[in-house]
């Protein structure tokens, strides 16, 4: 299981949000690109970035940065908001992305991640996000009453290279992963699925790497790596099993 930091973007800065609020946001850096490389430098194996103010217009709105991290780091980087066309797919794909995040357009138009996958092969990821199990779209302002775990199996038939599950009532808040909600979906699913929202300490990654068995290669986290709540370099030590990464 890798490690994989967030860069949550909006105006050109790194930022969290609280739950996917764009009004409750804390700037952590004006130099996106720098923060990817102190990633790097601490162990990541691939970051997650997050075109926030994209996500919520629904074209990309922060190419520059975007730009900007991939020419900087060296590690694969995948990119989610505001991809709603194949043009904006191929031309992120140029700039360097190795895979996009396709998120509220797989419940919307699942027919657009079908056609994604069968151009881009390999390079097309699917997030998930659930509130209690349900699919959420529209930046989670809309909770729908298509199951996760549906719309996660769907999605594999496609042949999207990984799922990306987060449960939004964690996302942002430091409460933990939901570790039932992630080994349900990864056990229903033979494609890789990557945990998100809630982790905040290294016994949160424990606790993941006890359903790594089930197809969870990965999570995302954020928050508590910018506030010292989680060390990247223990977090990834943890995960590859080094022994005293706790101390």
């Amino acid at each position: 299981m890798i490690i994989i930091p967030a860069i949550d973007l909006k105006e050109g800065r790194c930022v969290r949000l609280e739950q996917g609020i764009m009004e409750r946001d804390t700037v952590y850096s004006d130099d996106p690109a720098a923060q990817a490389r102190t990633w790097q430098e601490q162990g990541g194996e691939m970051l997650h970035i997050v075109d926030l103010d994209g996500a919520f217009a629904g074209s990309p709105r922060n190419r520059n940065a975007i730009r900007a991290i991939v020419q900087t780091v060296g590690i694969p980087v995948e990119l989610g908001g505001g991809i709603r066309d194949l043009v904006t797919i191929d031309s992120y794909l140029q700039l360097g992305i190795e895979r996009v995040v396709l998120g509220s357009v797989a419940q919307k138009n699942p027919q657009f991640v079908k056609d994604a996958c069968r151009l881009f092969p390999g390079r097309i990821v699917v997030g998930i996000d659930a509130k209690n199990g349900f699919v959420a779209i529209h930046g989670w302002q809309k909770v729908t009453d298509t199951k996760a775990v549906d719309l996660a199996v769907r999605m594999e038939g496609f042949g999207v290279e990984a799922i990306i599950y987060t449960d939004i009532a964690r996302d942002g808040m430091l409460t933990g992963p939901n570790i039932d909600a992630t080994r349900e979906l990864a056990d229903a699913v033979s494609v890789p699925v990557i945990a998100s929202g809630g982790v905040s300490s290294l016994q949160d990654i424990e606790n993941l790497l006890t359903i790594e068995r089930f197809g969870v290669t990965g999570v995302i986290t954020g928050k508590a790596l910018y506030s010292g709540a989680l060390d990247l370099r223990q977090a990834v030590a943890l995960a590859k099993g080094i022994r005293g990464a706790k101390e």
